[in-house]
């Protein structure tokens, strides 16, 4: 059997796809501080080539380089510190108020249990007794478990700390050498197809670009918006959880997840009434769909082209397909994606099959 000079080629990329796949799952864990390192090189290289360019040359790269990743290690470490004030103020709220609030969820409950023919006694004193216990420990009764336990999952601690130093280092090299690494990337692409590949590329630049400028829009009106909203409540903690929710949008689920238990557990140790329930159901539940509904699809789908139905479907799709990383990276796949969907399109509508 003959095969054609199109079938050759065709199934010469189908081997090395699968090849490149192959060798993607097999070192997947290895890989994972790479890839986050340079999909955070694709974002910050252009902050150090203006700075680069604003020094004309007295500048430096290595310097732009230093600056540009000292600063975003600083806003991520910034971000995180907002839970400090947060857990500062709760944990002593929380030996005051466990007590009151246990009492009142029995006084509550128990009578609720008799309508329903349901007898049911607890035993408040010793749950309130066990959980005092640990809220009053001292910090080395605290580190001492949790030491024990990092021994026992060491492998897990000694990746996360493994990769927390990996991804800088990474990250610095990236920076420094990222034009050489494409001009580089780019000499492996057939002479043929060099051309439609640079446009390609340079369409979906420009496409991830737009994304990024919308998701930060998105997290900022969200910031504010819980901000504010918790404030109209009363809530002294207000400030830190809404900046720090709004902040961690950025990952999808897990920010607005992570804003709701602070907000919730800051509502009820500081009012101890439903308005903690109320509130977080009122701003949460309103924001939530402002972002999903409106923000998302018209600052993030319409700068990048997809269309709301698509930015949830993409989340929904990747979510599950690839879990946490597939909600993380949605979004802008998506947008590569459209961008190759546009061109397969244009072939096809030129094409002699589409034109009979």
């Amino acid at each position: 059997m003959q095969f054609t000079p199109t079938q050759k080629r065709a199934a010469a990329w189908l081997l090395i796809a699968a090849l490149a796949t192959l060798v993607l799952m097999a070192l997947g864990p290895v890989l994972t501080p790479f890839v986050v390192a340079a999909v955070l090189a694709y974002a910050l290289t252009p902050l150090v080539n203006r700075l680069d360019h604003m020094g004309r040359g007295r500048l430096p790269r290595v310097v732009a380089v230093v600056l540009v990743e000292l600063v975003f290690i600083l806003m991520v470490l910034g971000v995180l510190l907002m839970i400090v004030p947060i857990l500062a103020k709760e944990v002593p709220l929380l030996r005051e108020q466990v007590p009151v609030l246990f009492d009142k969820a029995n006084a509550w409950l128990q009578p609720w249990l008799a309508q329903l023919g349901i007898k049911a006694t607890f035993d408040v004193a010793s749950i309130k007794a066990f959980v005092l216990k640990y809220l009053n420990a001292n910090f080395e009764d605290i580190l001492g478990p949790l030491l024990a336990s990092l021994k026992l999952g060491g492998s897990v601690a000694l990746a996360i700390m493994g990769n927390a130093v990996l991804i800088p280092v990474a990250l610095f090299y990236l920076l420094m050498d990222w034009e050489r690494l494409v001009e580089r990337s780019m000499a492996f692409v057939p002479v043929k197809l060099r051309e439609s590949f640079l446009r390609f590329t340079t369409e979906a630049d420009a496409v991830l670009g737009q994304y990024l400028r919308g998701q930060l829009l998105v997290m900022v009106v969200m910031a504010v918006f819980y901000s504010a909203g918790m404030a109209l409540f009363g809530l002294d903690l207000a400030l830190p959880i809404g900046l720090f929710t709004g902040m961690a949008m950025f990952v999808p689920y897990l920010g607005f997840g992570l804003g709701l238990v602070l907000a919730l557990l800051a509502g009820l140790l500081q009012f101890a009434s439903a308005k903690a329930l109320v509130m977080v159901a009122v701003v949460f539940g309103l924001g939530q769909l402002i972002e999903s509904l409106y923000l998302t699809p018209r600052l993030v789908g319409q700068r990048i082209g997809l269309h709301p139905l698509a930015v949830i479907f993409a989340l929904l799709a990747f979510g599950q397909l690839f879990g946490f990383v597939g909600i993380l990276v949605a979004l802008p796949a998506s947008a590569v994606l459209l961008v190759a969907i546009r061109r397969v399109r244009d072939q096809y509508l030129s094409s002699k099959l589409y034109l009979g």
